[in-house]
């Protein structure tokens, strides 16, 4: 068994001294949890393999900004689960076919029955739970600790872990049961005790160690675009401070009021929880609502762009601009806008739901959208007079099938990629200098970057010292400029 106090050390030992070994040892000691929760969800094992292998990965790019480093479990937990509902997207219609096989030919003949019903529903019981709920489950089922090591885990003594863990049990069995499958908390303890967690093939955690330890420059194409993804979303979903009125909000919507106690009265929807996430937005039937928000901070956003979107607590603005899909940078607004925050769901079972949602913000605030062509104080990307430029073709084959991204990296100061055109790198550029960036470098194709520039936090950035790293490194240089650009205009 280990301890919690562990796992910080391992981490701090990776985050400060590179370490490969604590790398290694985190992965061991874990991947049977990512392996299992990852099995569950695709039924497949060689996807399993896959997800995992993103898991750590991802945990290796993000160590030196987790928080919470004594909850790694609870955090390997919650990321496997966003990278597998990332990945079944693709997968949905073999998805029950291949669980349903896969469960009948691993489970026990005395609990076979049980445990087919309620394992596709067992990891999002437990993400539902509360988290010192959530870490408890974990700790006690998928990492084979005992209740003296949980309470320890957790600051509490071992009867404190026993009544955590018994409260936690009983809600995954109200949470069965509204789901039809009904049974007491000690079978359901045992039958976790015996299936939550199935051993990973044994030279998986080797592999595993290996990629992540290189941030997955050498993985296959088709994991490196699923971690893009899965950060893409975590960037969605990342939770931001608010600053919220204490005494009242008056919600501008023509020219009604709205007090905060006729908030707190307002219909609660399902979708409405403290933060935006796909396994909430996936559950939910067709839906285009906005309302005001019932919370005091940012619950974030996530998006998808074939069924909709949803966020707690966010700007008018922020809604405008995700419904007419333009970044700020490209985006003037004529008219003031409620500076309230509001809840909004957008879900329909096409692509339409950006119409829809422009509908509704029409209807409800007498705002719209239309995109024309503005003279725009620009910056202008071309390569520097001396026409050498220091990066390469890429060295991808065209018979090599579709273009994906075949490695990438989002550390502060430092970005890499490769096989990738022009205007990939434009838009990279464009988020550090925030301002529009028109490509005028004239070049064509694919090509493979690699720029570093001295950014120790995104919190602080840099772009002087990224202009120069661009001029010196890549051979490129950003020139003032007004140019028209494409722009979401928003009148009342």
């Amino acid at each position: 068994m280990h301890s919690t106090e562990d796992d910080s050390v391992l981490l701090r030992e990776y985050v400060t001294g590179r370490s490969d070994d604590a790398f290694a040892a985190l992965v061991a000691r874990h991947v049977n949890l990512v392996y299992s929760v990852a099995l569950r969800r695709t039924a497949n094992p060689h996807h399993a393999e896959e997800i995992t292998q993103a898991v750590f990965i991802i945990l290796a790019r993000k160590a030196g900004q987790l928080r919470h480093a004594k909850a790694i479990s609870s955090w390997l937990f919650q990321t496997t689960r966003l990278t597998a509902n990332n990945f079944m997207k693709s997968e949905a219609s073999r998805h029950r076919r291949e669980e349903e096989a896969f469960m009948q030919s691993t489970a026990d003949e005395t609990d076979a029955e049980f445990w087919r019903q309620i394992a596709p529903l067992l990891d999002e019981a437990v993400s539902g739970l509360r988290e010192k709920d959530r870490r408890a489950i974990l700790m006690r089922f998928y990492d084979g600790r005992s209740l003296r090591e949980v309470g320890t885990a957790l600051g509490a003594s071992e009867d404190a872990a026993i009544k955590r863990v018994n409260r936690a049990l009983e809600k995954l069995r109200k949470f069965f049961g509204k789901h039809g499958v009904k049974s007491t908390t000690a079978v359901i303890a045992a039958v976790m005790a015996a299936h939550s967690v199935q051993a990973a093939p044994a030279s998986l955690a080797k592999s595993v160690a290996a990629a992540a330890g290189a941030k997955g420059a050498a993985a296959a194409g088709s994991t490196l675009t699923l971690i893009k993804g899965v950060l893409k979303i975590m960037a969605w979903t990342k939770a931001k401070t608010a600053v919220v009125a204490a005494v009242g909000i008056l919600l501008l919507a023509g020219t009604t009021t709205v007090t905060v106690k006729e908030i707190q009265n307002y219909r609660t929807y399902p979708w409405q929880v403290p933060n935006a996430d796909f396994n909430t937005f996936y559950r939910m039937p067709p839906e285009v609502t906005i309302v005001p928000t019932k919370f005091d901070e940012d619950g974030g956003a996530c998006s998808d762009s074939t069924r909709g979107a949803m966020g707690i607590a966010q700007t008018l603005e922020t809604i405008v601009e995700g419904a007419y899909q333009k970044d700020k940078l490209r985006t003037v607004f004529l008219t003031t806008l409620p500076t309230n925050r509001y809840d909004f769901i957008a879900k329909t079972d096409n692509q339409d739901w950006p119409i829809e949602l422009q509908q509704r913000i029409a209807d409800k605030f007498g705002i719209k959208g239309h995109l024309e062509m503005r003279d725009t104080d620009v910056m202008i990307l071309k390569p520097l007079d001396t026409g050498v430029v220091g990066f390469n073709k890429s060295s991808r084959k065209p018979a090599a099938g579709p273009r994906t991204i075949r490695a990438i990296d989002e550390k502060p100061g430092d970005i890499t990629f490769f096989d990738q055109p022009l205007n990939t790198l434009t838009s990279r550029v464009e988020n550090e200098v925030r301002m529009p960036v028109i490509n005028k470098t004239g070049l064509s194709g694919e090509y493979d970057f690699a720029i570093k520039w001295d950014e120790p936090d995104r919190k602080q950035p840099n772009p002087d010292g990224f202009k120069q790293a661009l001029r010196e490194q890549l051979g490129l240089e950003l020139v003032p400029g007004r140019e028209p650009v494409e722009t979401l205009v928003v009148t009342k």
